[in-house]
């Protein structure tokens, strides 16, 4: 393996299934530089506490502003030096020396800062947010910190596999701030896949992303998750169109009722799995007065919960009903369309993860059209593109995928309308949409999928239908991502529902650009 990566006695050496990582090297001789800052985001004015081990007693420091043209804002030295990082640094933090303190100074702009630590033989990457002083545009971007952390496999675990449990090579529960990012979510190396792919039918489905994380030692998931993945390049191409955009974060959305307050607009950009119950608290109380949610994302799905200084996220998942202790069991931190949690997904975004989620690889529709069937080519979004009844919107560049939100719906008359009973807290209006599914079906052990399989289909309909029955199992595993106007409070959302919709901006695919132009920038009728 290249870089730092390390496999334990359980990886079984497949791209997809093995648990392989980044870590620092217990050997003070080795090459390596690692680290981290003691928050997510800042204002200017803030103090910035950097912690770091390397194999020197110097550490070469850069920071620069990350846009369409990145500019350097600093350069410097600070002390180096060798300590051990914890076995579940993943979990509680790496515990590292505060190497510096950096005051912000009040002319960086809003934004997000990559900064690169190097020394002789080495050299890693981390990013932060910073928020404006001062309203300075009239959108903000929402980046989706909650999911960057559950992915970020840095030190072995993440809320996906890790090194945690009874058995040593369970998902972690819990997920700390205090660590490196991963390679691949600061910025991607070239060349990376997308996740959508679709293998031939009747062979076992493949992951190209995977296999080019393992052969290049990046993360793993490093294309689901983090800065690089949707929310740099849909920043870079709102640069090229000349929109201003600030940028918050989720952990600023929690910690801030009052986060959105000075703006009018806000978007939210590729993946926005986790989410914490004050976060929508204050989504939809902004809403609600007034707020214009443009969102082109996908997979709104679990509760979170964060520790009071927010460097610990908490996320059970599918073990919530037997480990999560906690004493109001709206907060479980399980699916938010758990029973037991009874705060439907719809009724903020108007569109729910726990509609069949998954398209575009494996078996889940992956032979799909990869983008969005029109039925209301009149709305106000899709104004000039020139699409019809009937049309794909998106799919040349694959926008629909790799994970969507949809609704439960009926179509009277060629026309989808959202079912009853969905948990909506207002009107929504079906734009487009298609098919997606949480089952890789298989037509034998041929073409198998080890990774999705049936499981996300039986956990699904187990915990929101009760029942793994084949009514239950056919509920859960069909469903669709949609694109849907929703109107709640005096506020609304838009909701182009698709981790993969910056696939087109990147693509430069004219008719997505025209709906982003317009959901962006005009007025919402």
């Amino acid at each position: 393996m290249k870089g730092f990566f390390v496999t334990g006695p359980l990886d079984d050496g497949d791209p997809v299934t093995g648990n392989y990582y980044e870590t620092a090297s217990d050997d003070p001789a080795r090459p390596q530089v690692w680290a981290y800052t003691d928050k997510i985001s800042y204002a200017p004015g803030d103090v910035l506490r950097l912690y770091a081990i390397s194999h020197t007693d110097q550490i070469t420091v850069t920071i620069w502003c990350d846009g369409l043209v990145p500019e350097k804002v600093l350069s410097t030295t600070i002390p180096g030096g060798f300590a051990l990082t914890p076995a579940d640094c993943a979990m509680r933090g790496c515990d590292w020396p505060e190497r510096a303190a950096i005051t912000i100074p009040d002319h960086w702009r809003s934004g997000v800062y990559r900064m690169t630590c190097e020394v002789s033989g080495h050299r890693s990457e981390h990013v932060f947010a910073l928020r404006a002083k001062d309203r300075k545009a009239p959108l903000v971007m929402i980046l989706c910190t909650g999911t960057w952390c559950a992915y970020n496999d840095w030190g072995g675990s993440n809320h996906y596999q890790g090194l945690s449990g009874p058995s040593g090579h369970e998902f972690a529960a819990h997920v700390s701030l205090h660590r490196p990012w991963a390679t691949g979510f600061v910025q991607w190396p070239a060349d990376a896949p997308r996740i959508p792919h679709a293998s031939p039918l009747r062979t076992k489905p493949r992951y190209p992303h995977m296999e080019f994380a393992r052969a290049e030692g990046v993360s793993k998931k490093y294309a689901s998750s983090g800065w690089a993945a949707f929310e740099r390049p849909f920043m870079h191409w709102c640069a090229a169109q000349g929109i201003a955009c600030d940028v918050i974060t989720q952990h600023d959305l929690h910690r801030d009722p009052s986060a959105l307050a000075a703006y009018a607009r806000a978007v939210i950009v590729g993946h926005d799995e986790y989410w914490s119950w004050d976060m929508r608290d204050h989504l939809d109380a902004w809403v609600d007065a007034g707020g214009e949610l443009a969102r082109f994302a996908g997979n709104f799905f679990w509760q979170t919960r964060l520790s009071e200084d927010l460097s610990i996220q908490t996320c059970y998942k599918s073990r919530a009903e037997a480990e999560d202790d906690v004493a109001d069991r709206q907060r479980l931190t399980s699916y938010w369309d758990h029973p037991s949690v009874g705060r439907p997904a719809t009724a903020t975004m108007g569109l729910t993860g726990a509609a069949g989620v998954y398209a575009g690889w494996s078996r889940c529709a992956a032979h799909g059209t990869g983008g969005f069937t029109v039925y209301r080519p009149d709305h106000w979004a899709l104004r000039d593109t020139g699409l019809g009844y009937g049309d794909i919107l998106g799919t040349d560049a694959r926008v629909f995928g790799y994970e969507v939100d949809g609704i439960d719906y009926t179509m009277p008359r060629g026309l989808p309308f959202p079912a009853t009973e969905t948990g909506l807290a207002g009107d929504l209006t079906i734009v487009a949409l298609s098919p997606a599914t949480t089952l890789a079906h298989a037509t034998g052990p041929d073409d198998a999928d080890a990774f999705i399989g049936t499981a996300d289909a039986e956990d699904l309909a187990w915990r929101v239908f009760g029942s793994t029955d084949p009514d239950a199992l056919g509920r859960a595993s069909r469903g669709n991502g949609c694109i849907a106007d929703y109107r709640r409070g005096k506020g609304a959302v838009f909701n182009a529902a698709s981790c993969e919709w910056v696939a087109g901006l990147i693509a430069a695919d004219e008719p997505v650009e025209a709906v982003t132009r317009r959901v962006l920038l005009g007025p919402w009728r």
